[in-house]
């Protein structure tokens, strides 16, 4: 679908003003009045939705698909997910009548890494081909890049606004501000199913490589420094 279609520069269209006009439209709004607010403001086909099918994945995903089915949702499939995280990803799909897409490395780079068992070496370069260059094919064609990630996640995740510019798009985190205790707390409300793996102990989950069970990201690049794929950043 996108060999005729432009790529596209946010900064285009969103001067530093207008994103703080966005932040402070939405901040009150609560997180489904933000998503769909968002679908009143812009087109569908201009927002792009990522989902990782982890431990709670369902919680925005079950947001999404109440205010727009139309919405595609881009799983980022690495080949190195567990069995579970697929499984999770075909109950959700299937739950939510979701209009998920898989978006995956170049061939010849996914098996370069297979063979050298980049993980263990550099795992941001394993990232990096596996992730974030399969994404970054794909986002250079929306304006903005509807994301779940919420405060108390990470430092980095404090940090962050509800909108604003991150490379070459607009990135929106409509559970920015949602607390573990309130998101916990819908969870609970409307029987969301969990990722099997958190029965097990793993409460962020990644690629099977590189994730052990653990509190929040704790678990994740185990006996690594690094907090995030890149995706984010």
């Amino acid at each position: 679908m996108f060999e005729t279609t432009p790529k596209i520069d946010p900064q285009q269209y969103f001067s530093i003003e207008d994103i703080k006009a966005l932040n402070k439209k939405y901040k009150p709004l609560t997180s489904c009045q933000r998503i769909a607010q968002l679908y009143k403001d812009f087109e569908t086909t201009d927002v792009m939705v990522t989902s990782s099918f982890a431990a709670t994945s369902a919680f925005l995903l079950k947001l999404v698909s109440d205010t727009n089915l139309k919405q595609e949702i881009y799983f980022i499939d690495t080949g190195y997910h567990f069995d579970d995280t697929l499984k999770y990803k075909s109950i959700l799909q299937a739950k939510y009548n979701l209009n998920v897409k898989s978006v995956s490395a170049i061939k010849e780079e996914h098996e370069f890494t297979t063979k050298d068992e980049t993980w263990k070496k550099n795992p941001d370069f394993c990232c990096s081909i596996n992730k974030v260059q399969p994404l970054d094919r794909i986002k250079q064609h929306y304006k903005i890049w509807m994301s779940g990630l919420m405060e108390w996640q990470s430092d980095h995740r404090a940090s962050l606004d509800i909108f604003e510019i991150r490379g070459n798009i607009l990135k929106f985190y409509p559970l920015l501000d949602v607390s573990k205790k309130e998101r916990d707390a819908y969870i609970e409300e409307h029987q969301l199913p969990f990722h099997p793996l958190v029965a097990k102990g793993y409460h962020s989950i990644g690629c099977k490589h590189c994730t052990v069970p653990g509190k929040d990201r704790s678990g994740r690049w185990n006996n690594n420094p690094k907090t995030e794929c890149g995706l984010h950043l």
